[in-house]
Parts: C-alpha cells; sequence; structure tokens
C-alpha cells in the first residue's frame, strides 16, 4: 500500500487531505471485505457516514479511524500512525478559515480544492477569472453583489479573493487554463479605467509560463459551454477524482461521477478548439483596450 505523506505543505490543504485519507480508507475497507453497513456499526454510526467520510467531505474523528483501522486489520504502528496523523491534519483550518465571516461554506470546499488542484480549467462568461481580477475590477465585482455591505466587509472580500492568487505565484504553482468569452471582457465591470488596469494585468499574465488564457469571441457563435460557467480541478495525486465546480448565487455544485467529468471535459476540449488560440490573446486584449477602453 501506498502511503500518503501526512504534512500538510503549500500545496496541501484540510480538503485534499480528508480526500486522500477517504480514499485509504476506502481501498483498506474493500480489500477487507468490509461493507460500509458494517463499518458504519462499528464507529456507532451509520452507512451514509462511511460514504461521506470516503468521499473526505467530513471532518475525522480521531477514535473513529482508529477503530475502523482496526477493523481493516491495520496492525503496523508505522501504518496506523501515519494515518492517524493525516487525520488530525485533516481536521485543520485553512487559511481561508479567518474570512469565515464573509465566506459562506459552499465556498470554503472550492477553496480547499483549489489550492490543492495541479491543474485549473475554466470557463467564465461573465466575468475574468477570480484568479486573475486586480484588486479595482474585483471591488467592482464584489460591490455587485454585495452592495449594501459596509466598506470593511468589502474590503474583507477583496482581501480574500486577492489572498487566493497568491497560489499562482508560490513555488510549484498550478497549471491554469482558462477560457474567456468576450462578453466578460467588453463588460465594462468598474469603469473604463478598471478595465484598462485589468486587461493589462491579463496581458501580463499571458506571460506567465503556468497560465494559458483563450479568448472566445463572439463570432464563434453558439458553443459547448452555453449553459454557464464552470471549473475542472485536476490533483496531482492519481488516487483523487477529478471535479467539476459549478457555482451559483447562493450555493454551488460539486460534480465527481464520471459520466458528469466526461461530459464536461468534452466541452472544455470543444471550447478551446473553438476558442482563438493563446498566441493570439495579448493581440486580442491589445485590440480591446484600444478600441473598447480607449484614454
Amino acid at each position: 500500500m501506498t502511503m500518503v505523506p501526512a504534512e500538510g505543505g503549500p500545496t496541501t490543504g484540510p480538503t485534499v487531505l480528508r480526500m486522500l485519507l477517504g480514499a485509504q480508507l476506502r481501498r483498506l475497507r474493500e480489500s477487507s471485505g468490509v461493507t460500509r453497513e458494517g463499518a458504519g456499526w462499528e464507529i456507532r454510526s451509520s452507512e451514509s457516514k462511511i460514504s461521506r467520510m470516503e468521499l473526505g467531505r467530513v471532518g475525522f474523528k480521531e477514535r473513529d479511524v482508529a477503530d475502523l483501522l482496526t477493523l481493516y486489520g491495520v496492525t503496523d504502528e508505522h501504518e496506523r500512525d501515519a494515518l492517524l496523523k493525516l487525520a488530525r491534519d485533516a481536521n485543520s483550518p485553512g487559511w481561508w478559515h479567518r474570512y469565515g465571516d464573509v465566506l459562506p461554506s459552499w465556498f470554503q470546499s472550492y477553496l480547499g480544492l483549489e489550492a490543492a488542484a495541479a491543474l485549473i480549467r475554466s470557463y467564465e462568461v461573465q466575468f475574468v477569472p477570480g484568479l486573475l481580477q486586480t484588486p479595482e475590477y474585483a471591488r467592482a465585482v464584489v460591490l455587485l453583489g454585495h452592495g449594501t455591505a459596509g466598506p470593511g466587509e468589502i474590503d474583507r472580500r477583496v482581501a480574500l479573493r486577492m489572498q487566493r492568487q497568491q497560489l499562482l505565484h508560490r513555488e510549484n504553482p498550478p497549471q491554469l487554463w482558462a477560457v474567456v468569452d468576450e462578453a466578460a471582457l467588453r463588460r465594462p465591470i468598474g469603469g473604463t479605467e478598471v478595465m484598462r488596469g485589468q486587461l493589462t494585468a491579463l496581458i501580463e499574465a499571458t506571460k506567465s509560463p503556468h497560465i494559458r488564457l483563450q479568448v472566445i469571441p463572439f463570432a464563434a457563435g453558439g458553443h459547448a459551454a452555453a449553459g454557464g460557467a464552470f471549473t475542472i480541478l485536476r490533483f496531482g495525486d492519481q488516487e483523487l477524482p477529478d471535479i467539476v465546480y459549478i457555482e451559483q448565487l447562493t450555493s454551488a455544485i460539486y460534480l465527481d461521477k464520471r459520466d458528469d467529468l466526461d461530459y464536461y471535459a468534452v466541452a472544455m476540449e470543444r471550447l478551446c478548439v473553438e476558442a482563438e488560440p493563446p498566441e493570439r490573446t495579448a493581440e486580442i486584449l491589445d485590440r480591446l483596450l484600444d478600441d473598447t477602453y480607449p484614454v
């Protein structure tokens, strides 16, 4: 059995640690021939609780993990200690915990996944991707949804978005591949000056080797992702499935079933083909600066 390191680091957060531990526990349960119902009975819980644990969607009690390891016949002290440490680390709060006053629980899950992803592929139709927004543009976007909030809350929401972007500047950043609808670039969020700053920042971002940005023009007509924005997250550990994230006004959908993943993967591939190639992005943004947001 391949052990997963329990040490947290710049690319590891509690969300992905829960997913990794859940995957380990599922493999141990299946190899020992124990049913989810049997495992649930062992920890004085239910089959559905075991299912949520194995998917990494709940926190772990160290006692429950220890009892399950005993049930699954894991007696090696080194292996037990490593998995129990993983359980402890998985319950540690992420950096976003301090923004809990302005952060809905359904988005906290996404931040954990985003921080752990090796590849982030997104399609945006209304806004510039959050990971590429300037502070001024981010503030304008925040004001659209929280216009009645006080200045302090607005500042914290913008700070949260800027903190997210730090993952693109760490030592081993994820690959970001974003396809942006031309409509998002022509929509004057915050006014001309804000948009000029945002498009200039996007031009600069295209120079980064780990960022690929494409624009899908109006001329492309209808396309495979007409239903709206979505993000596909891929992780470095092969034990973890891709996850599709779809944000709504007051909640979000997380998809990890193979049929759903295949559907969105095909849609993303078609988008990338229908969009202008990445090497033309800077030229397109320059033209938008001159034509749509002149000085």
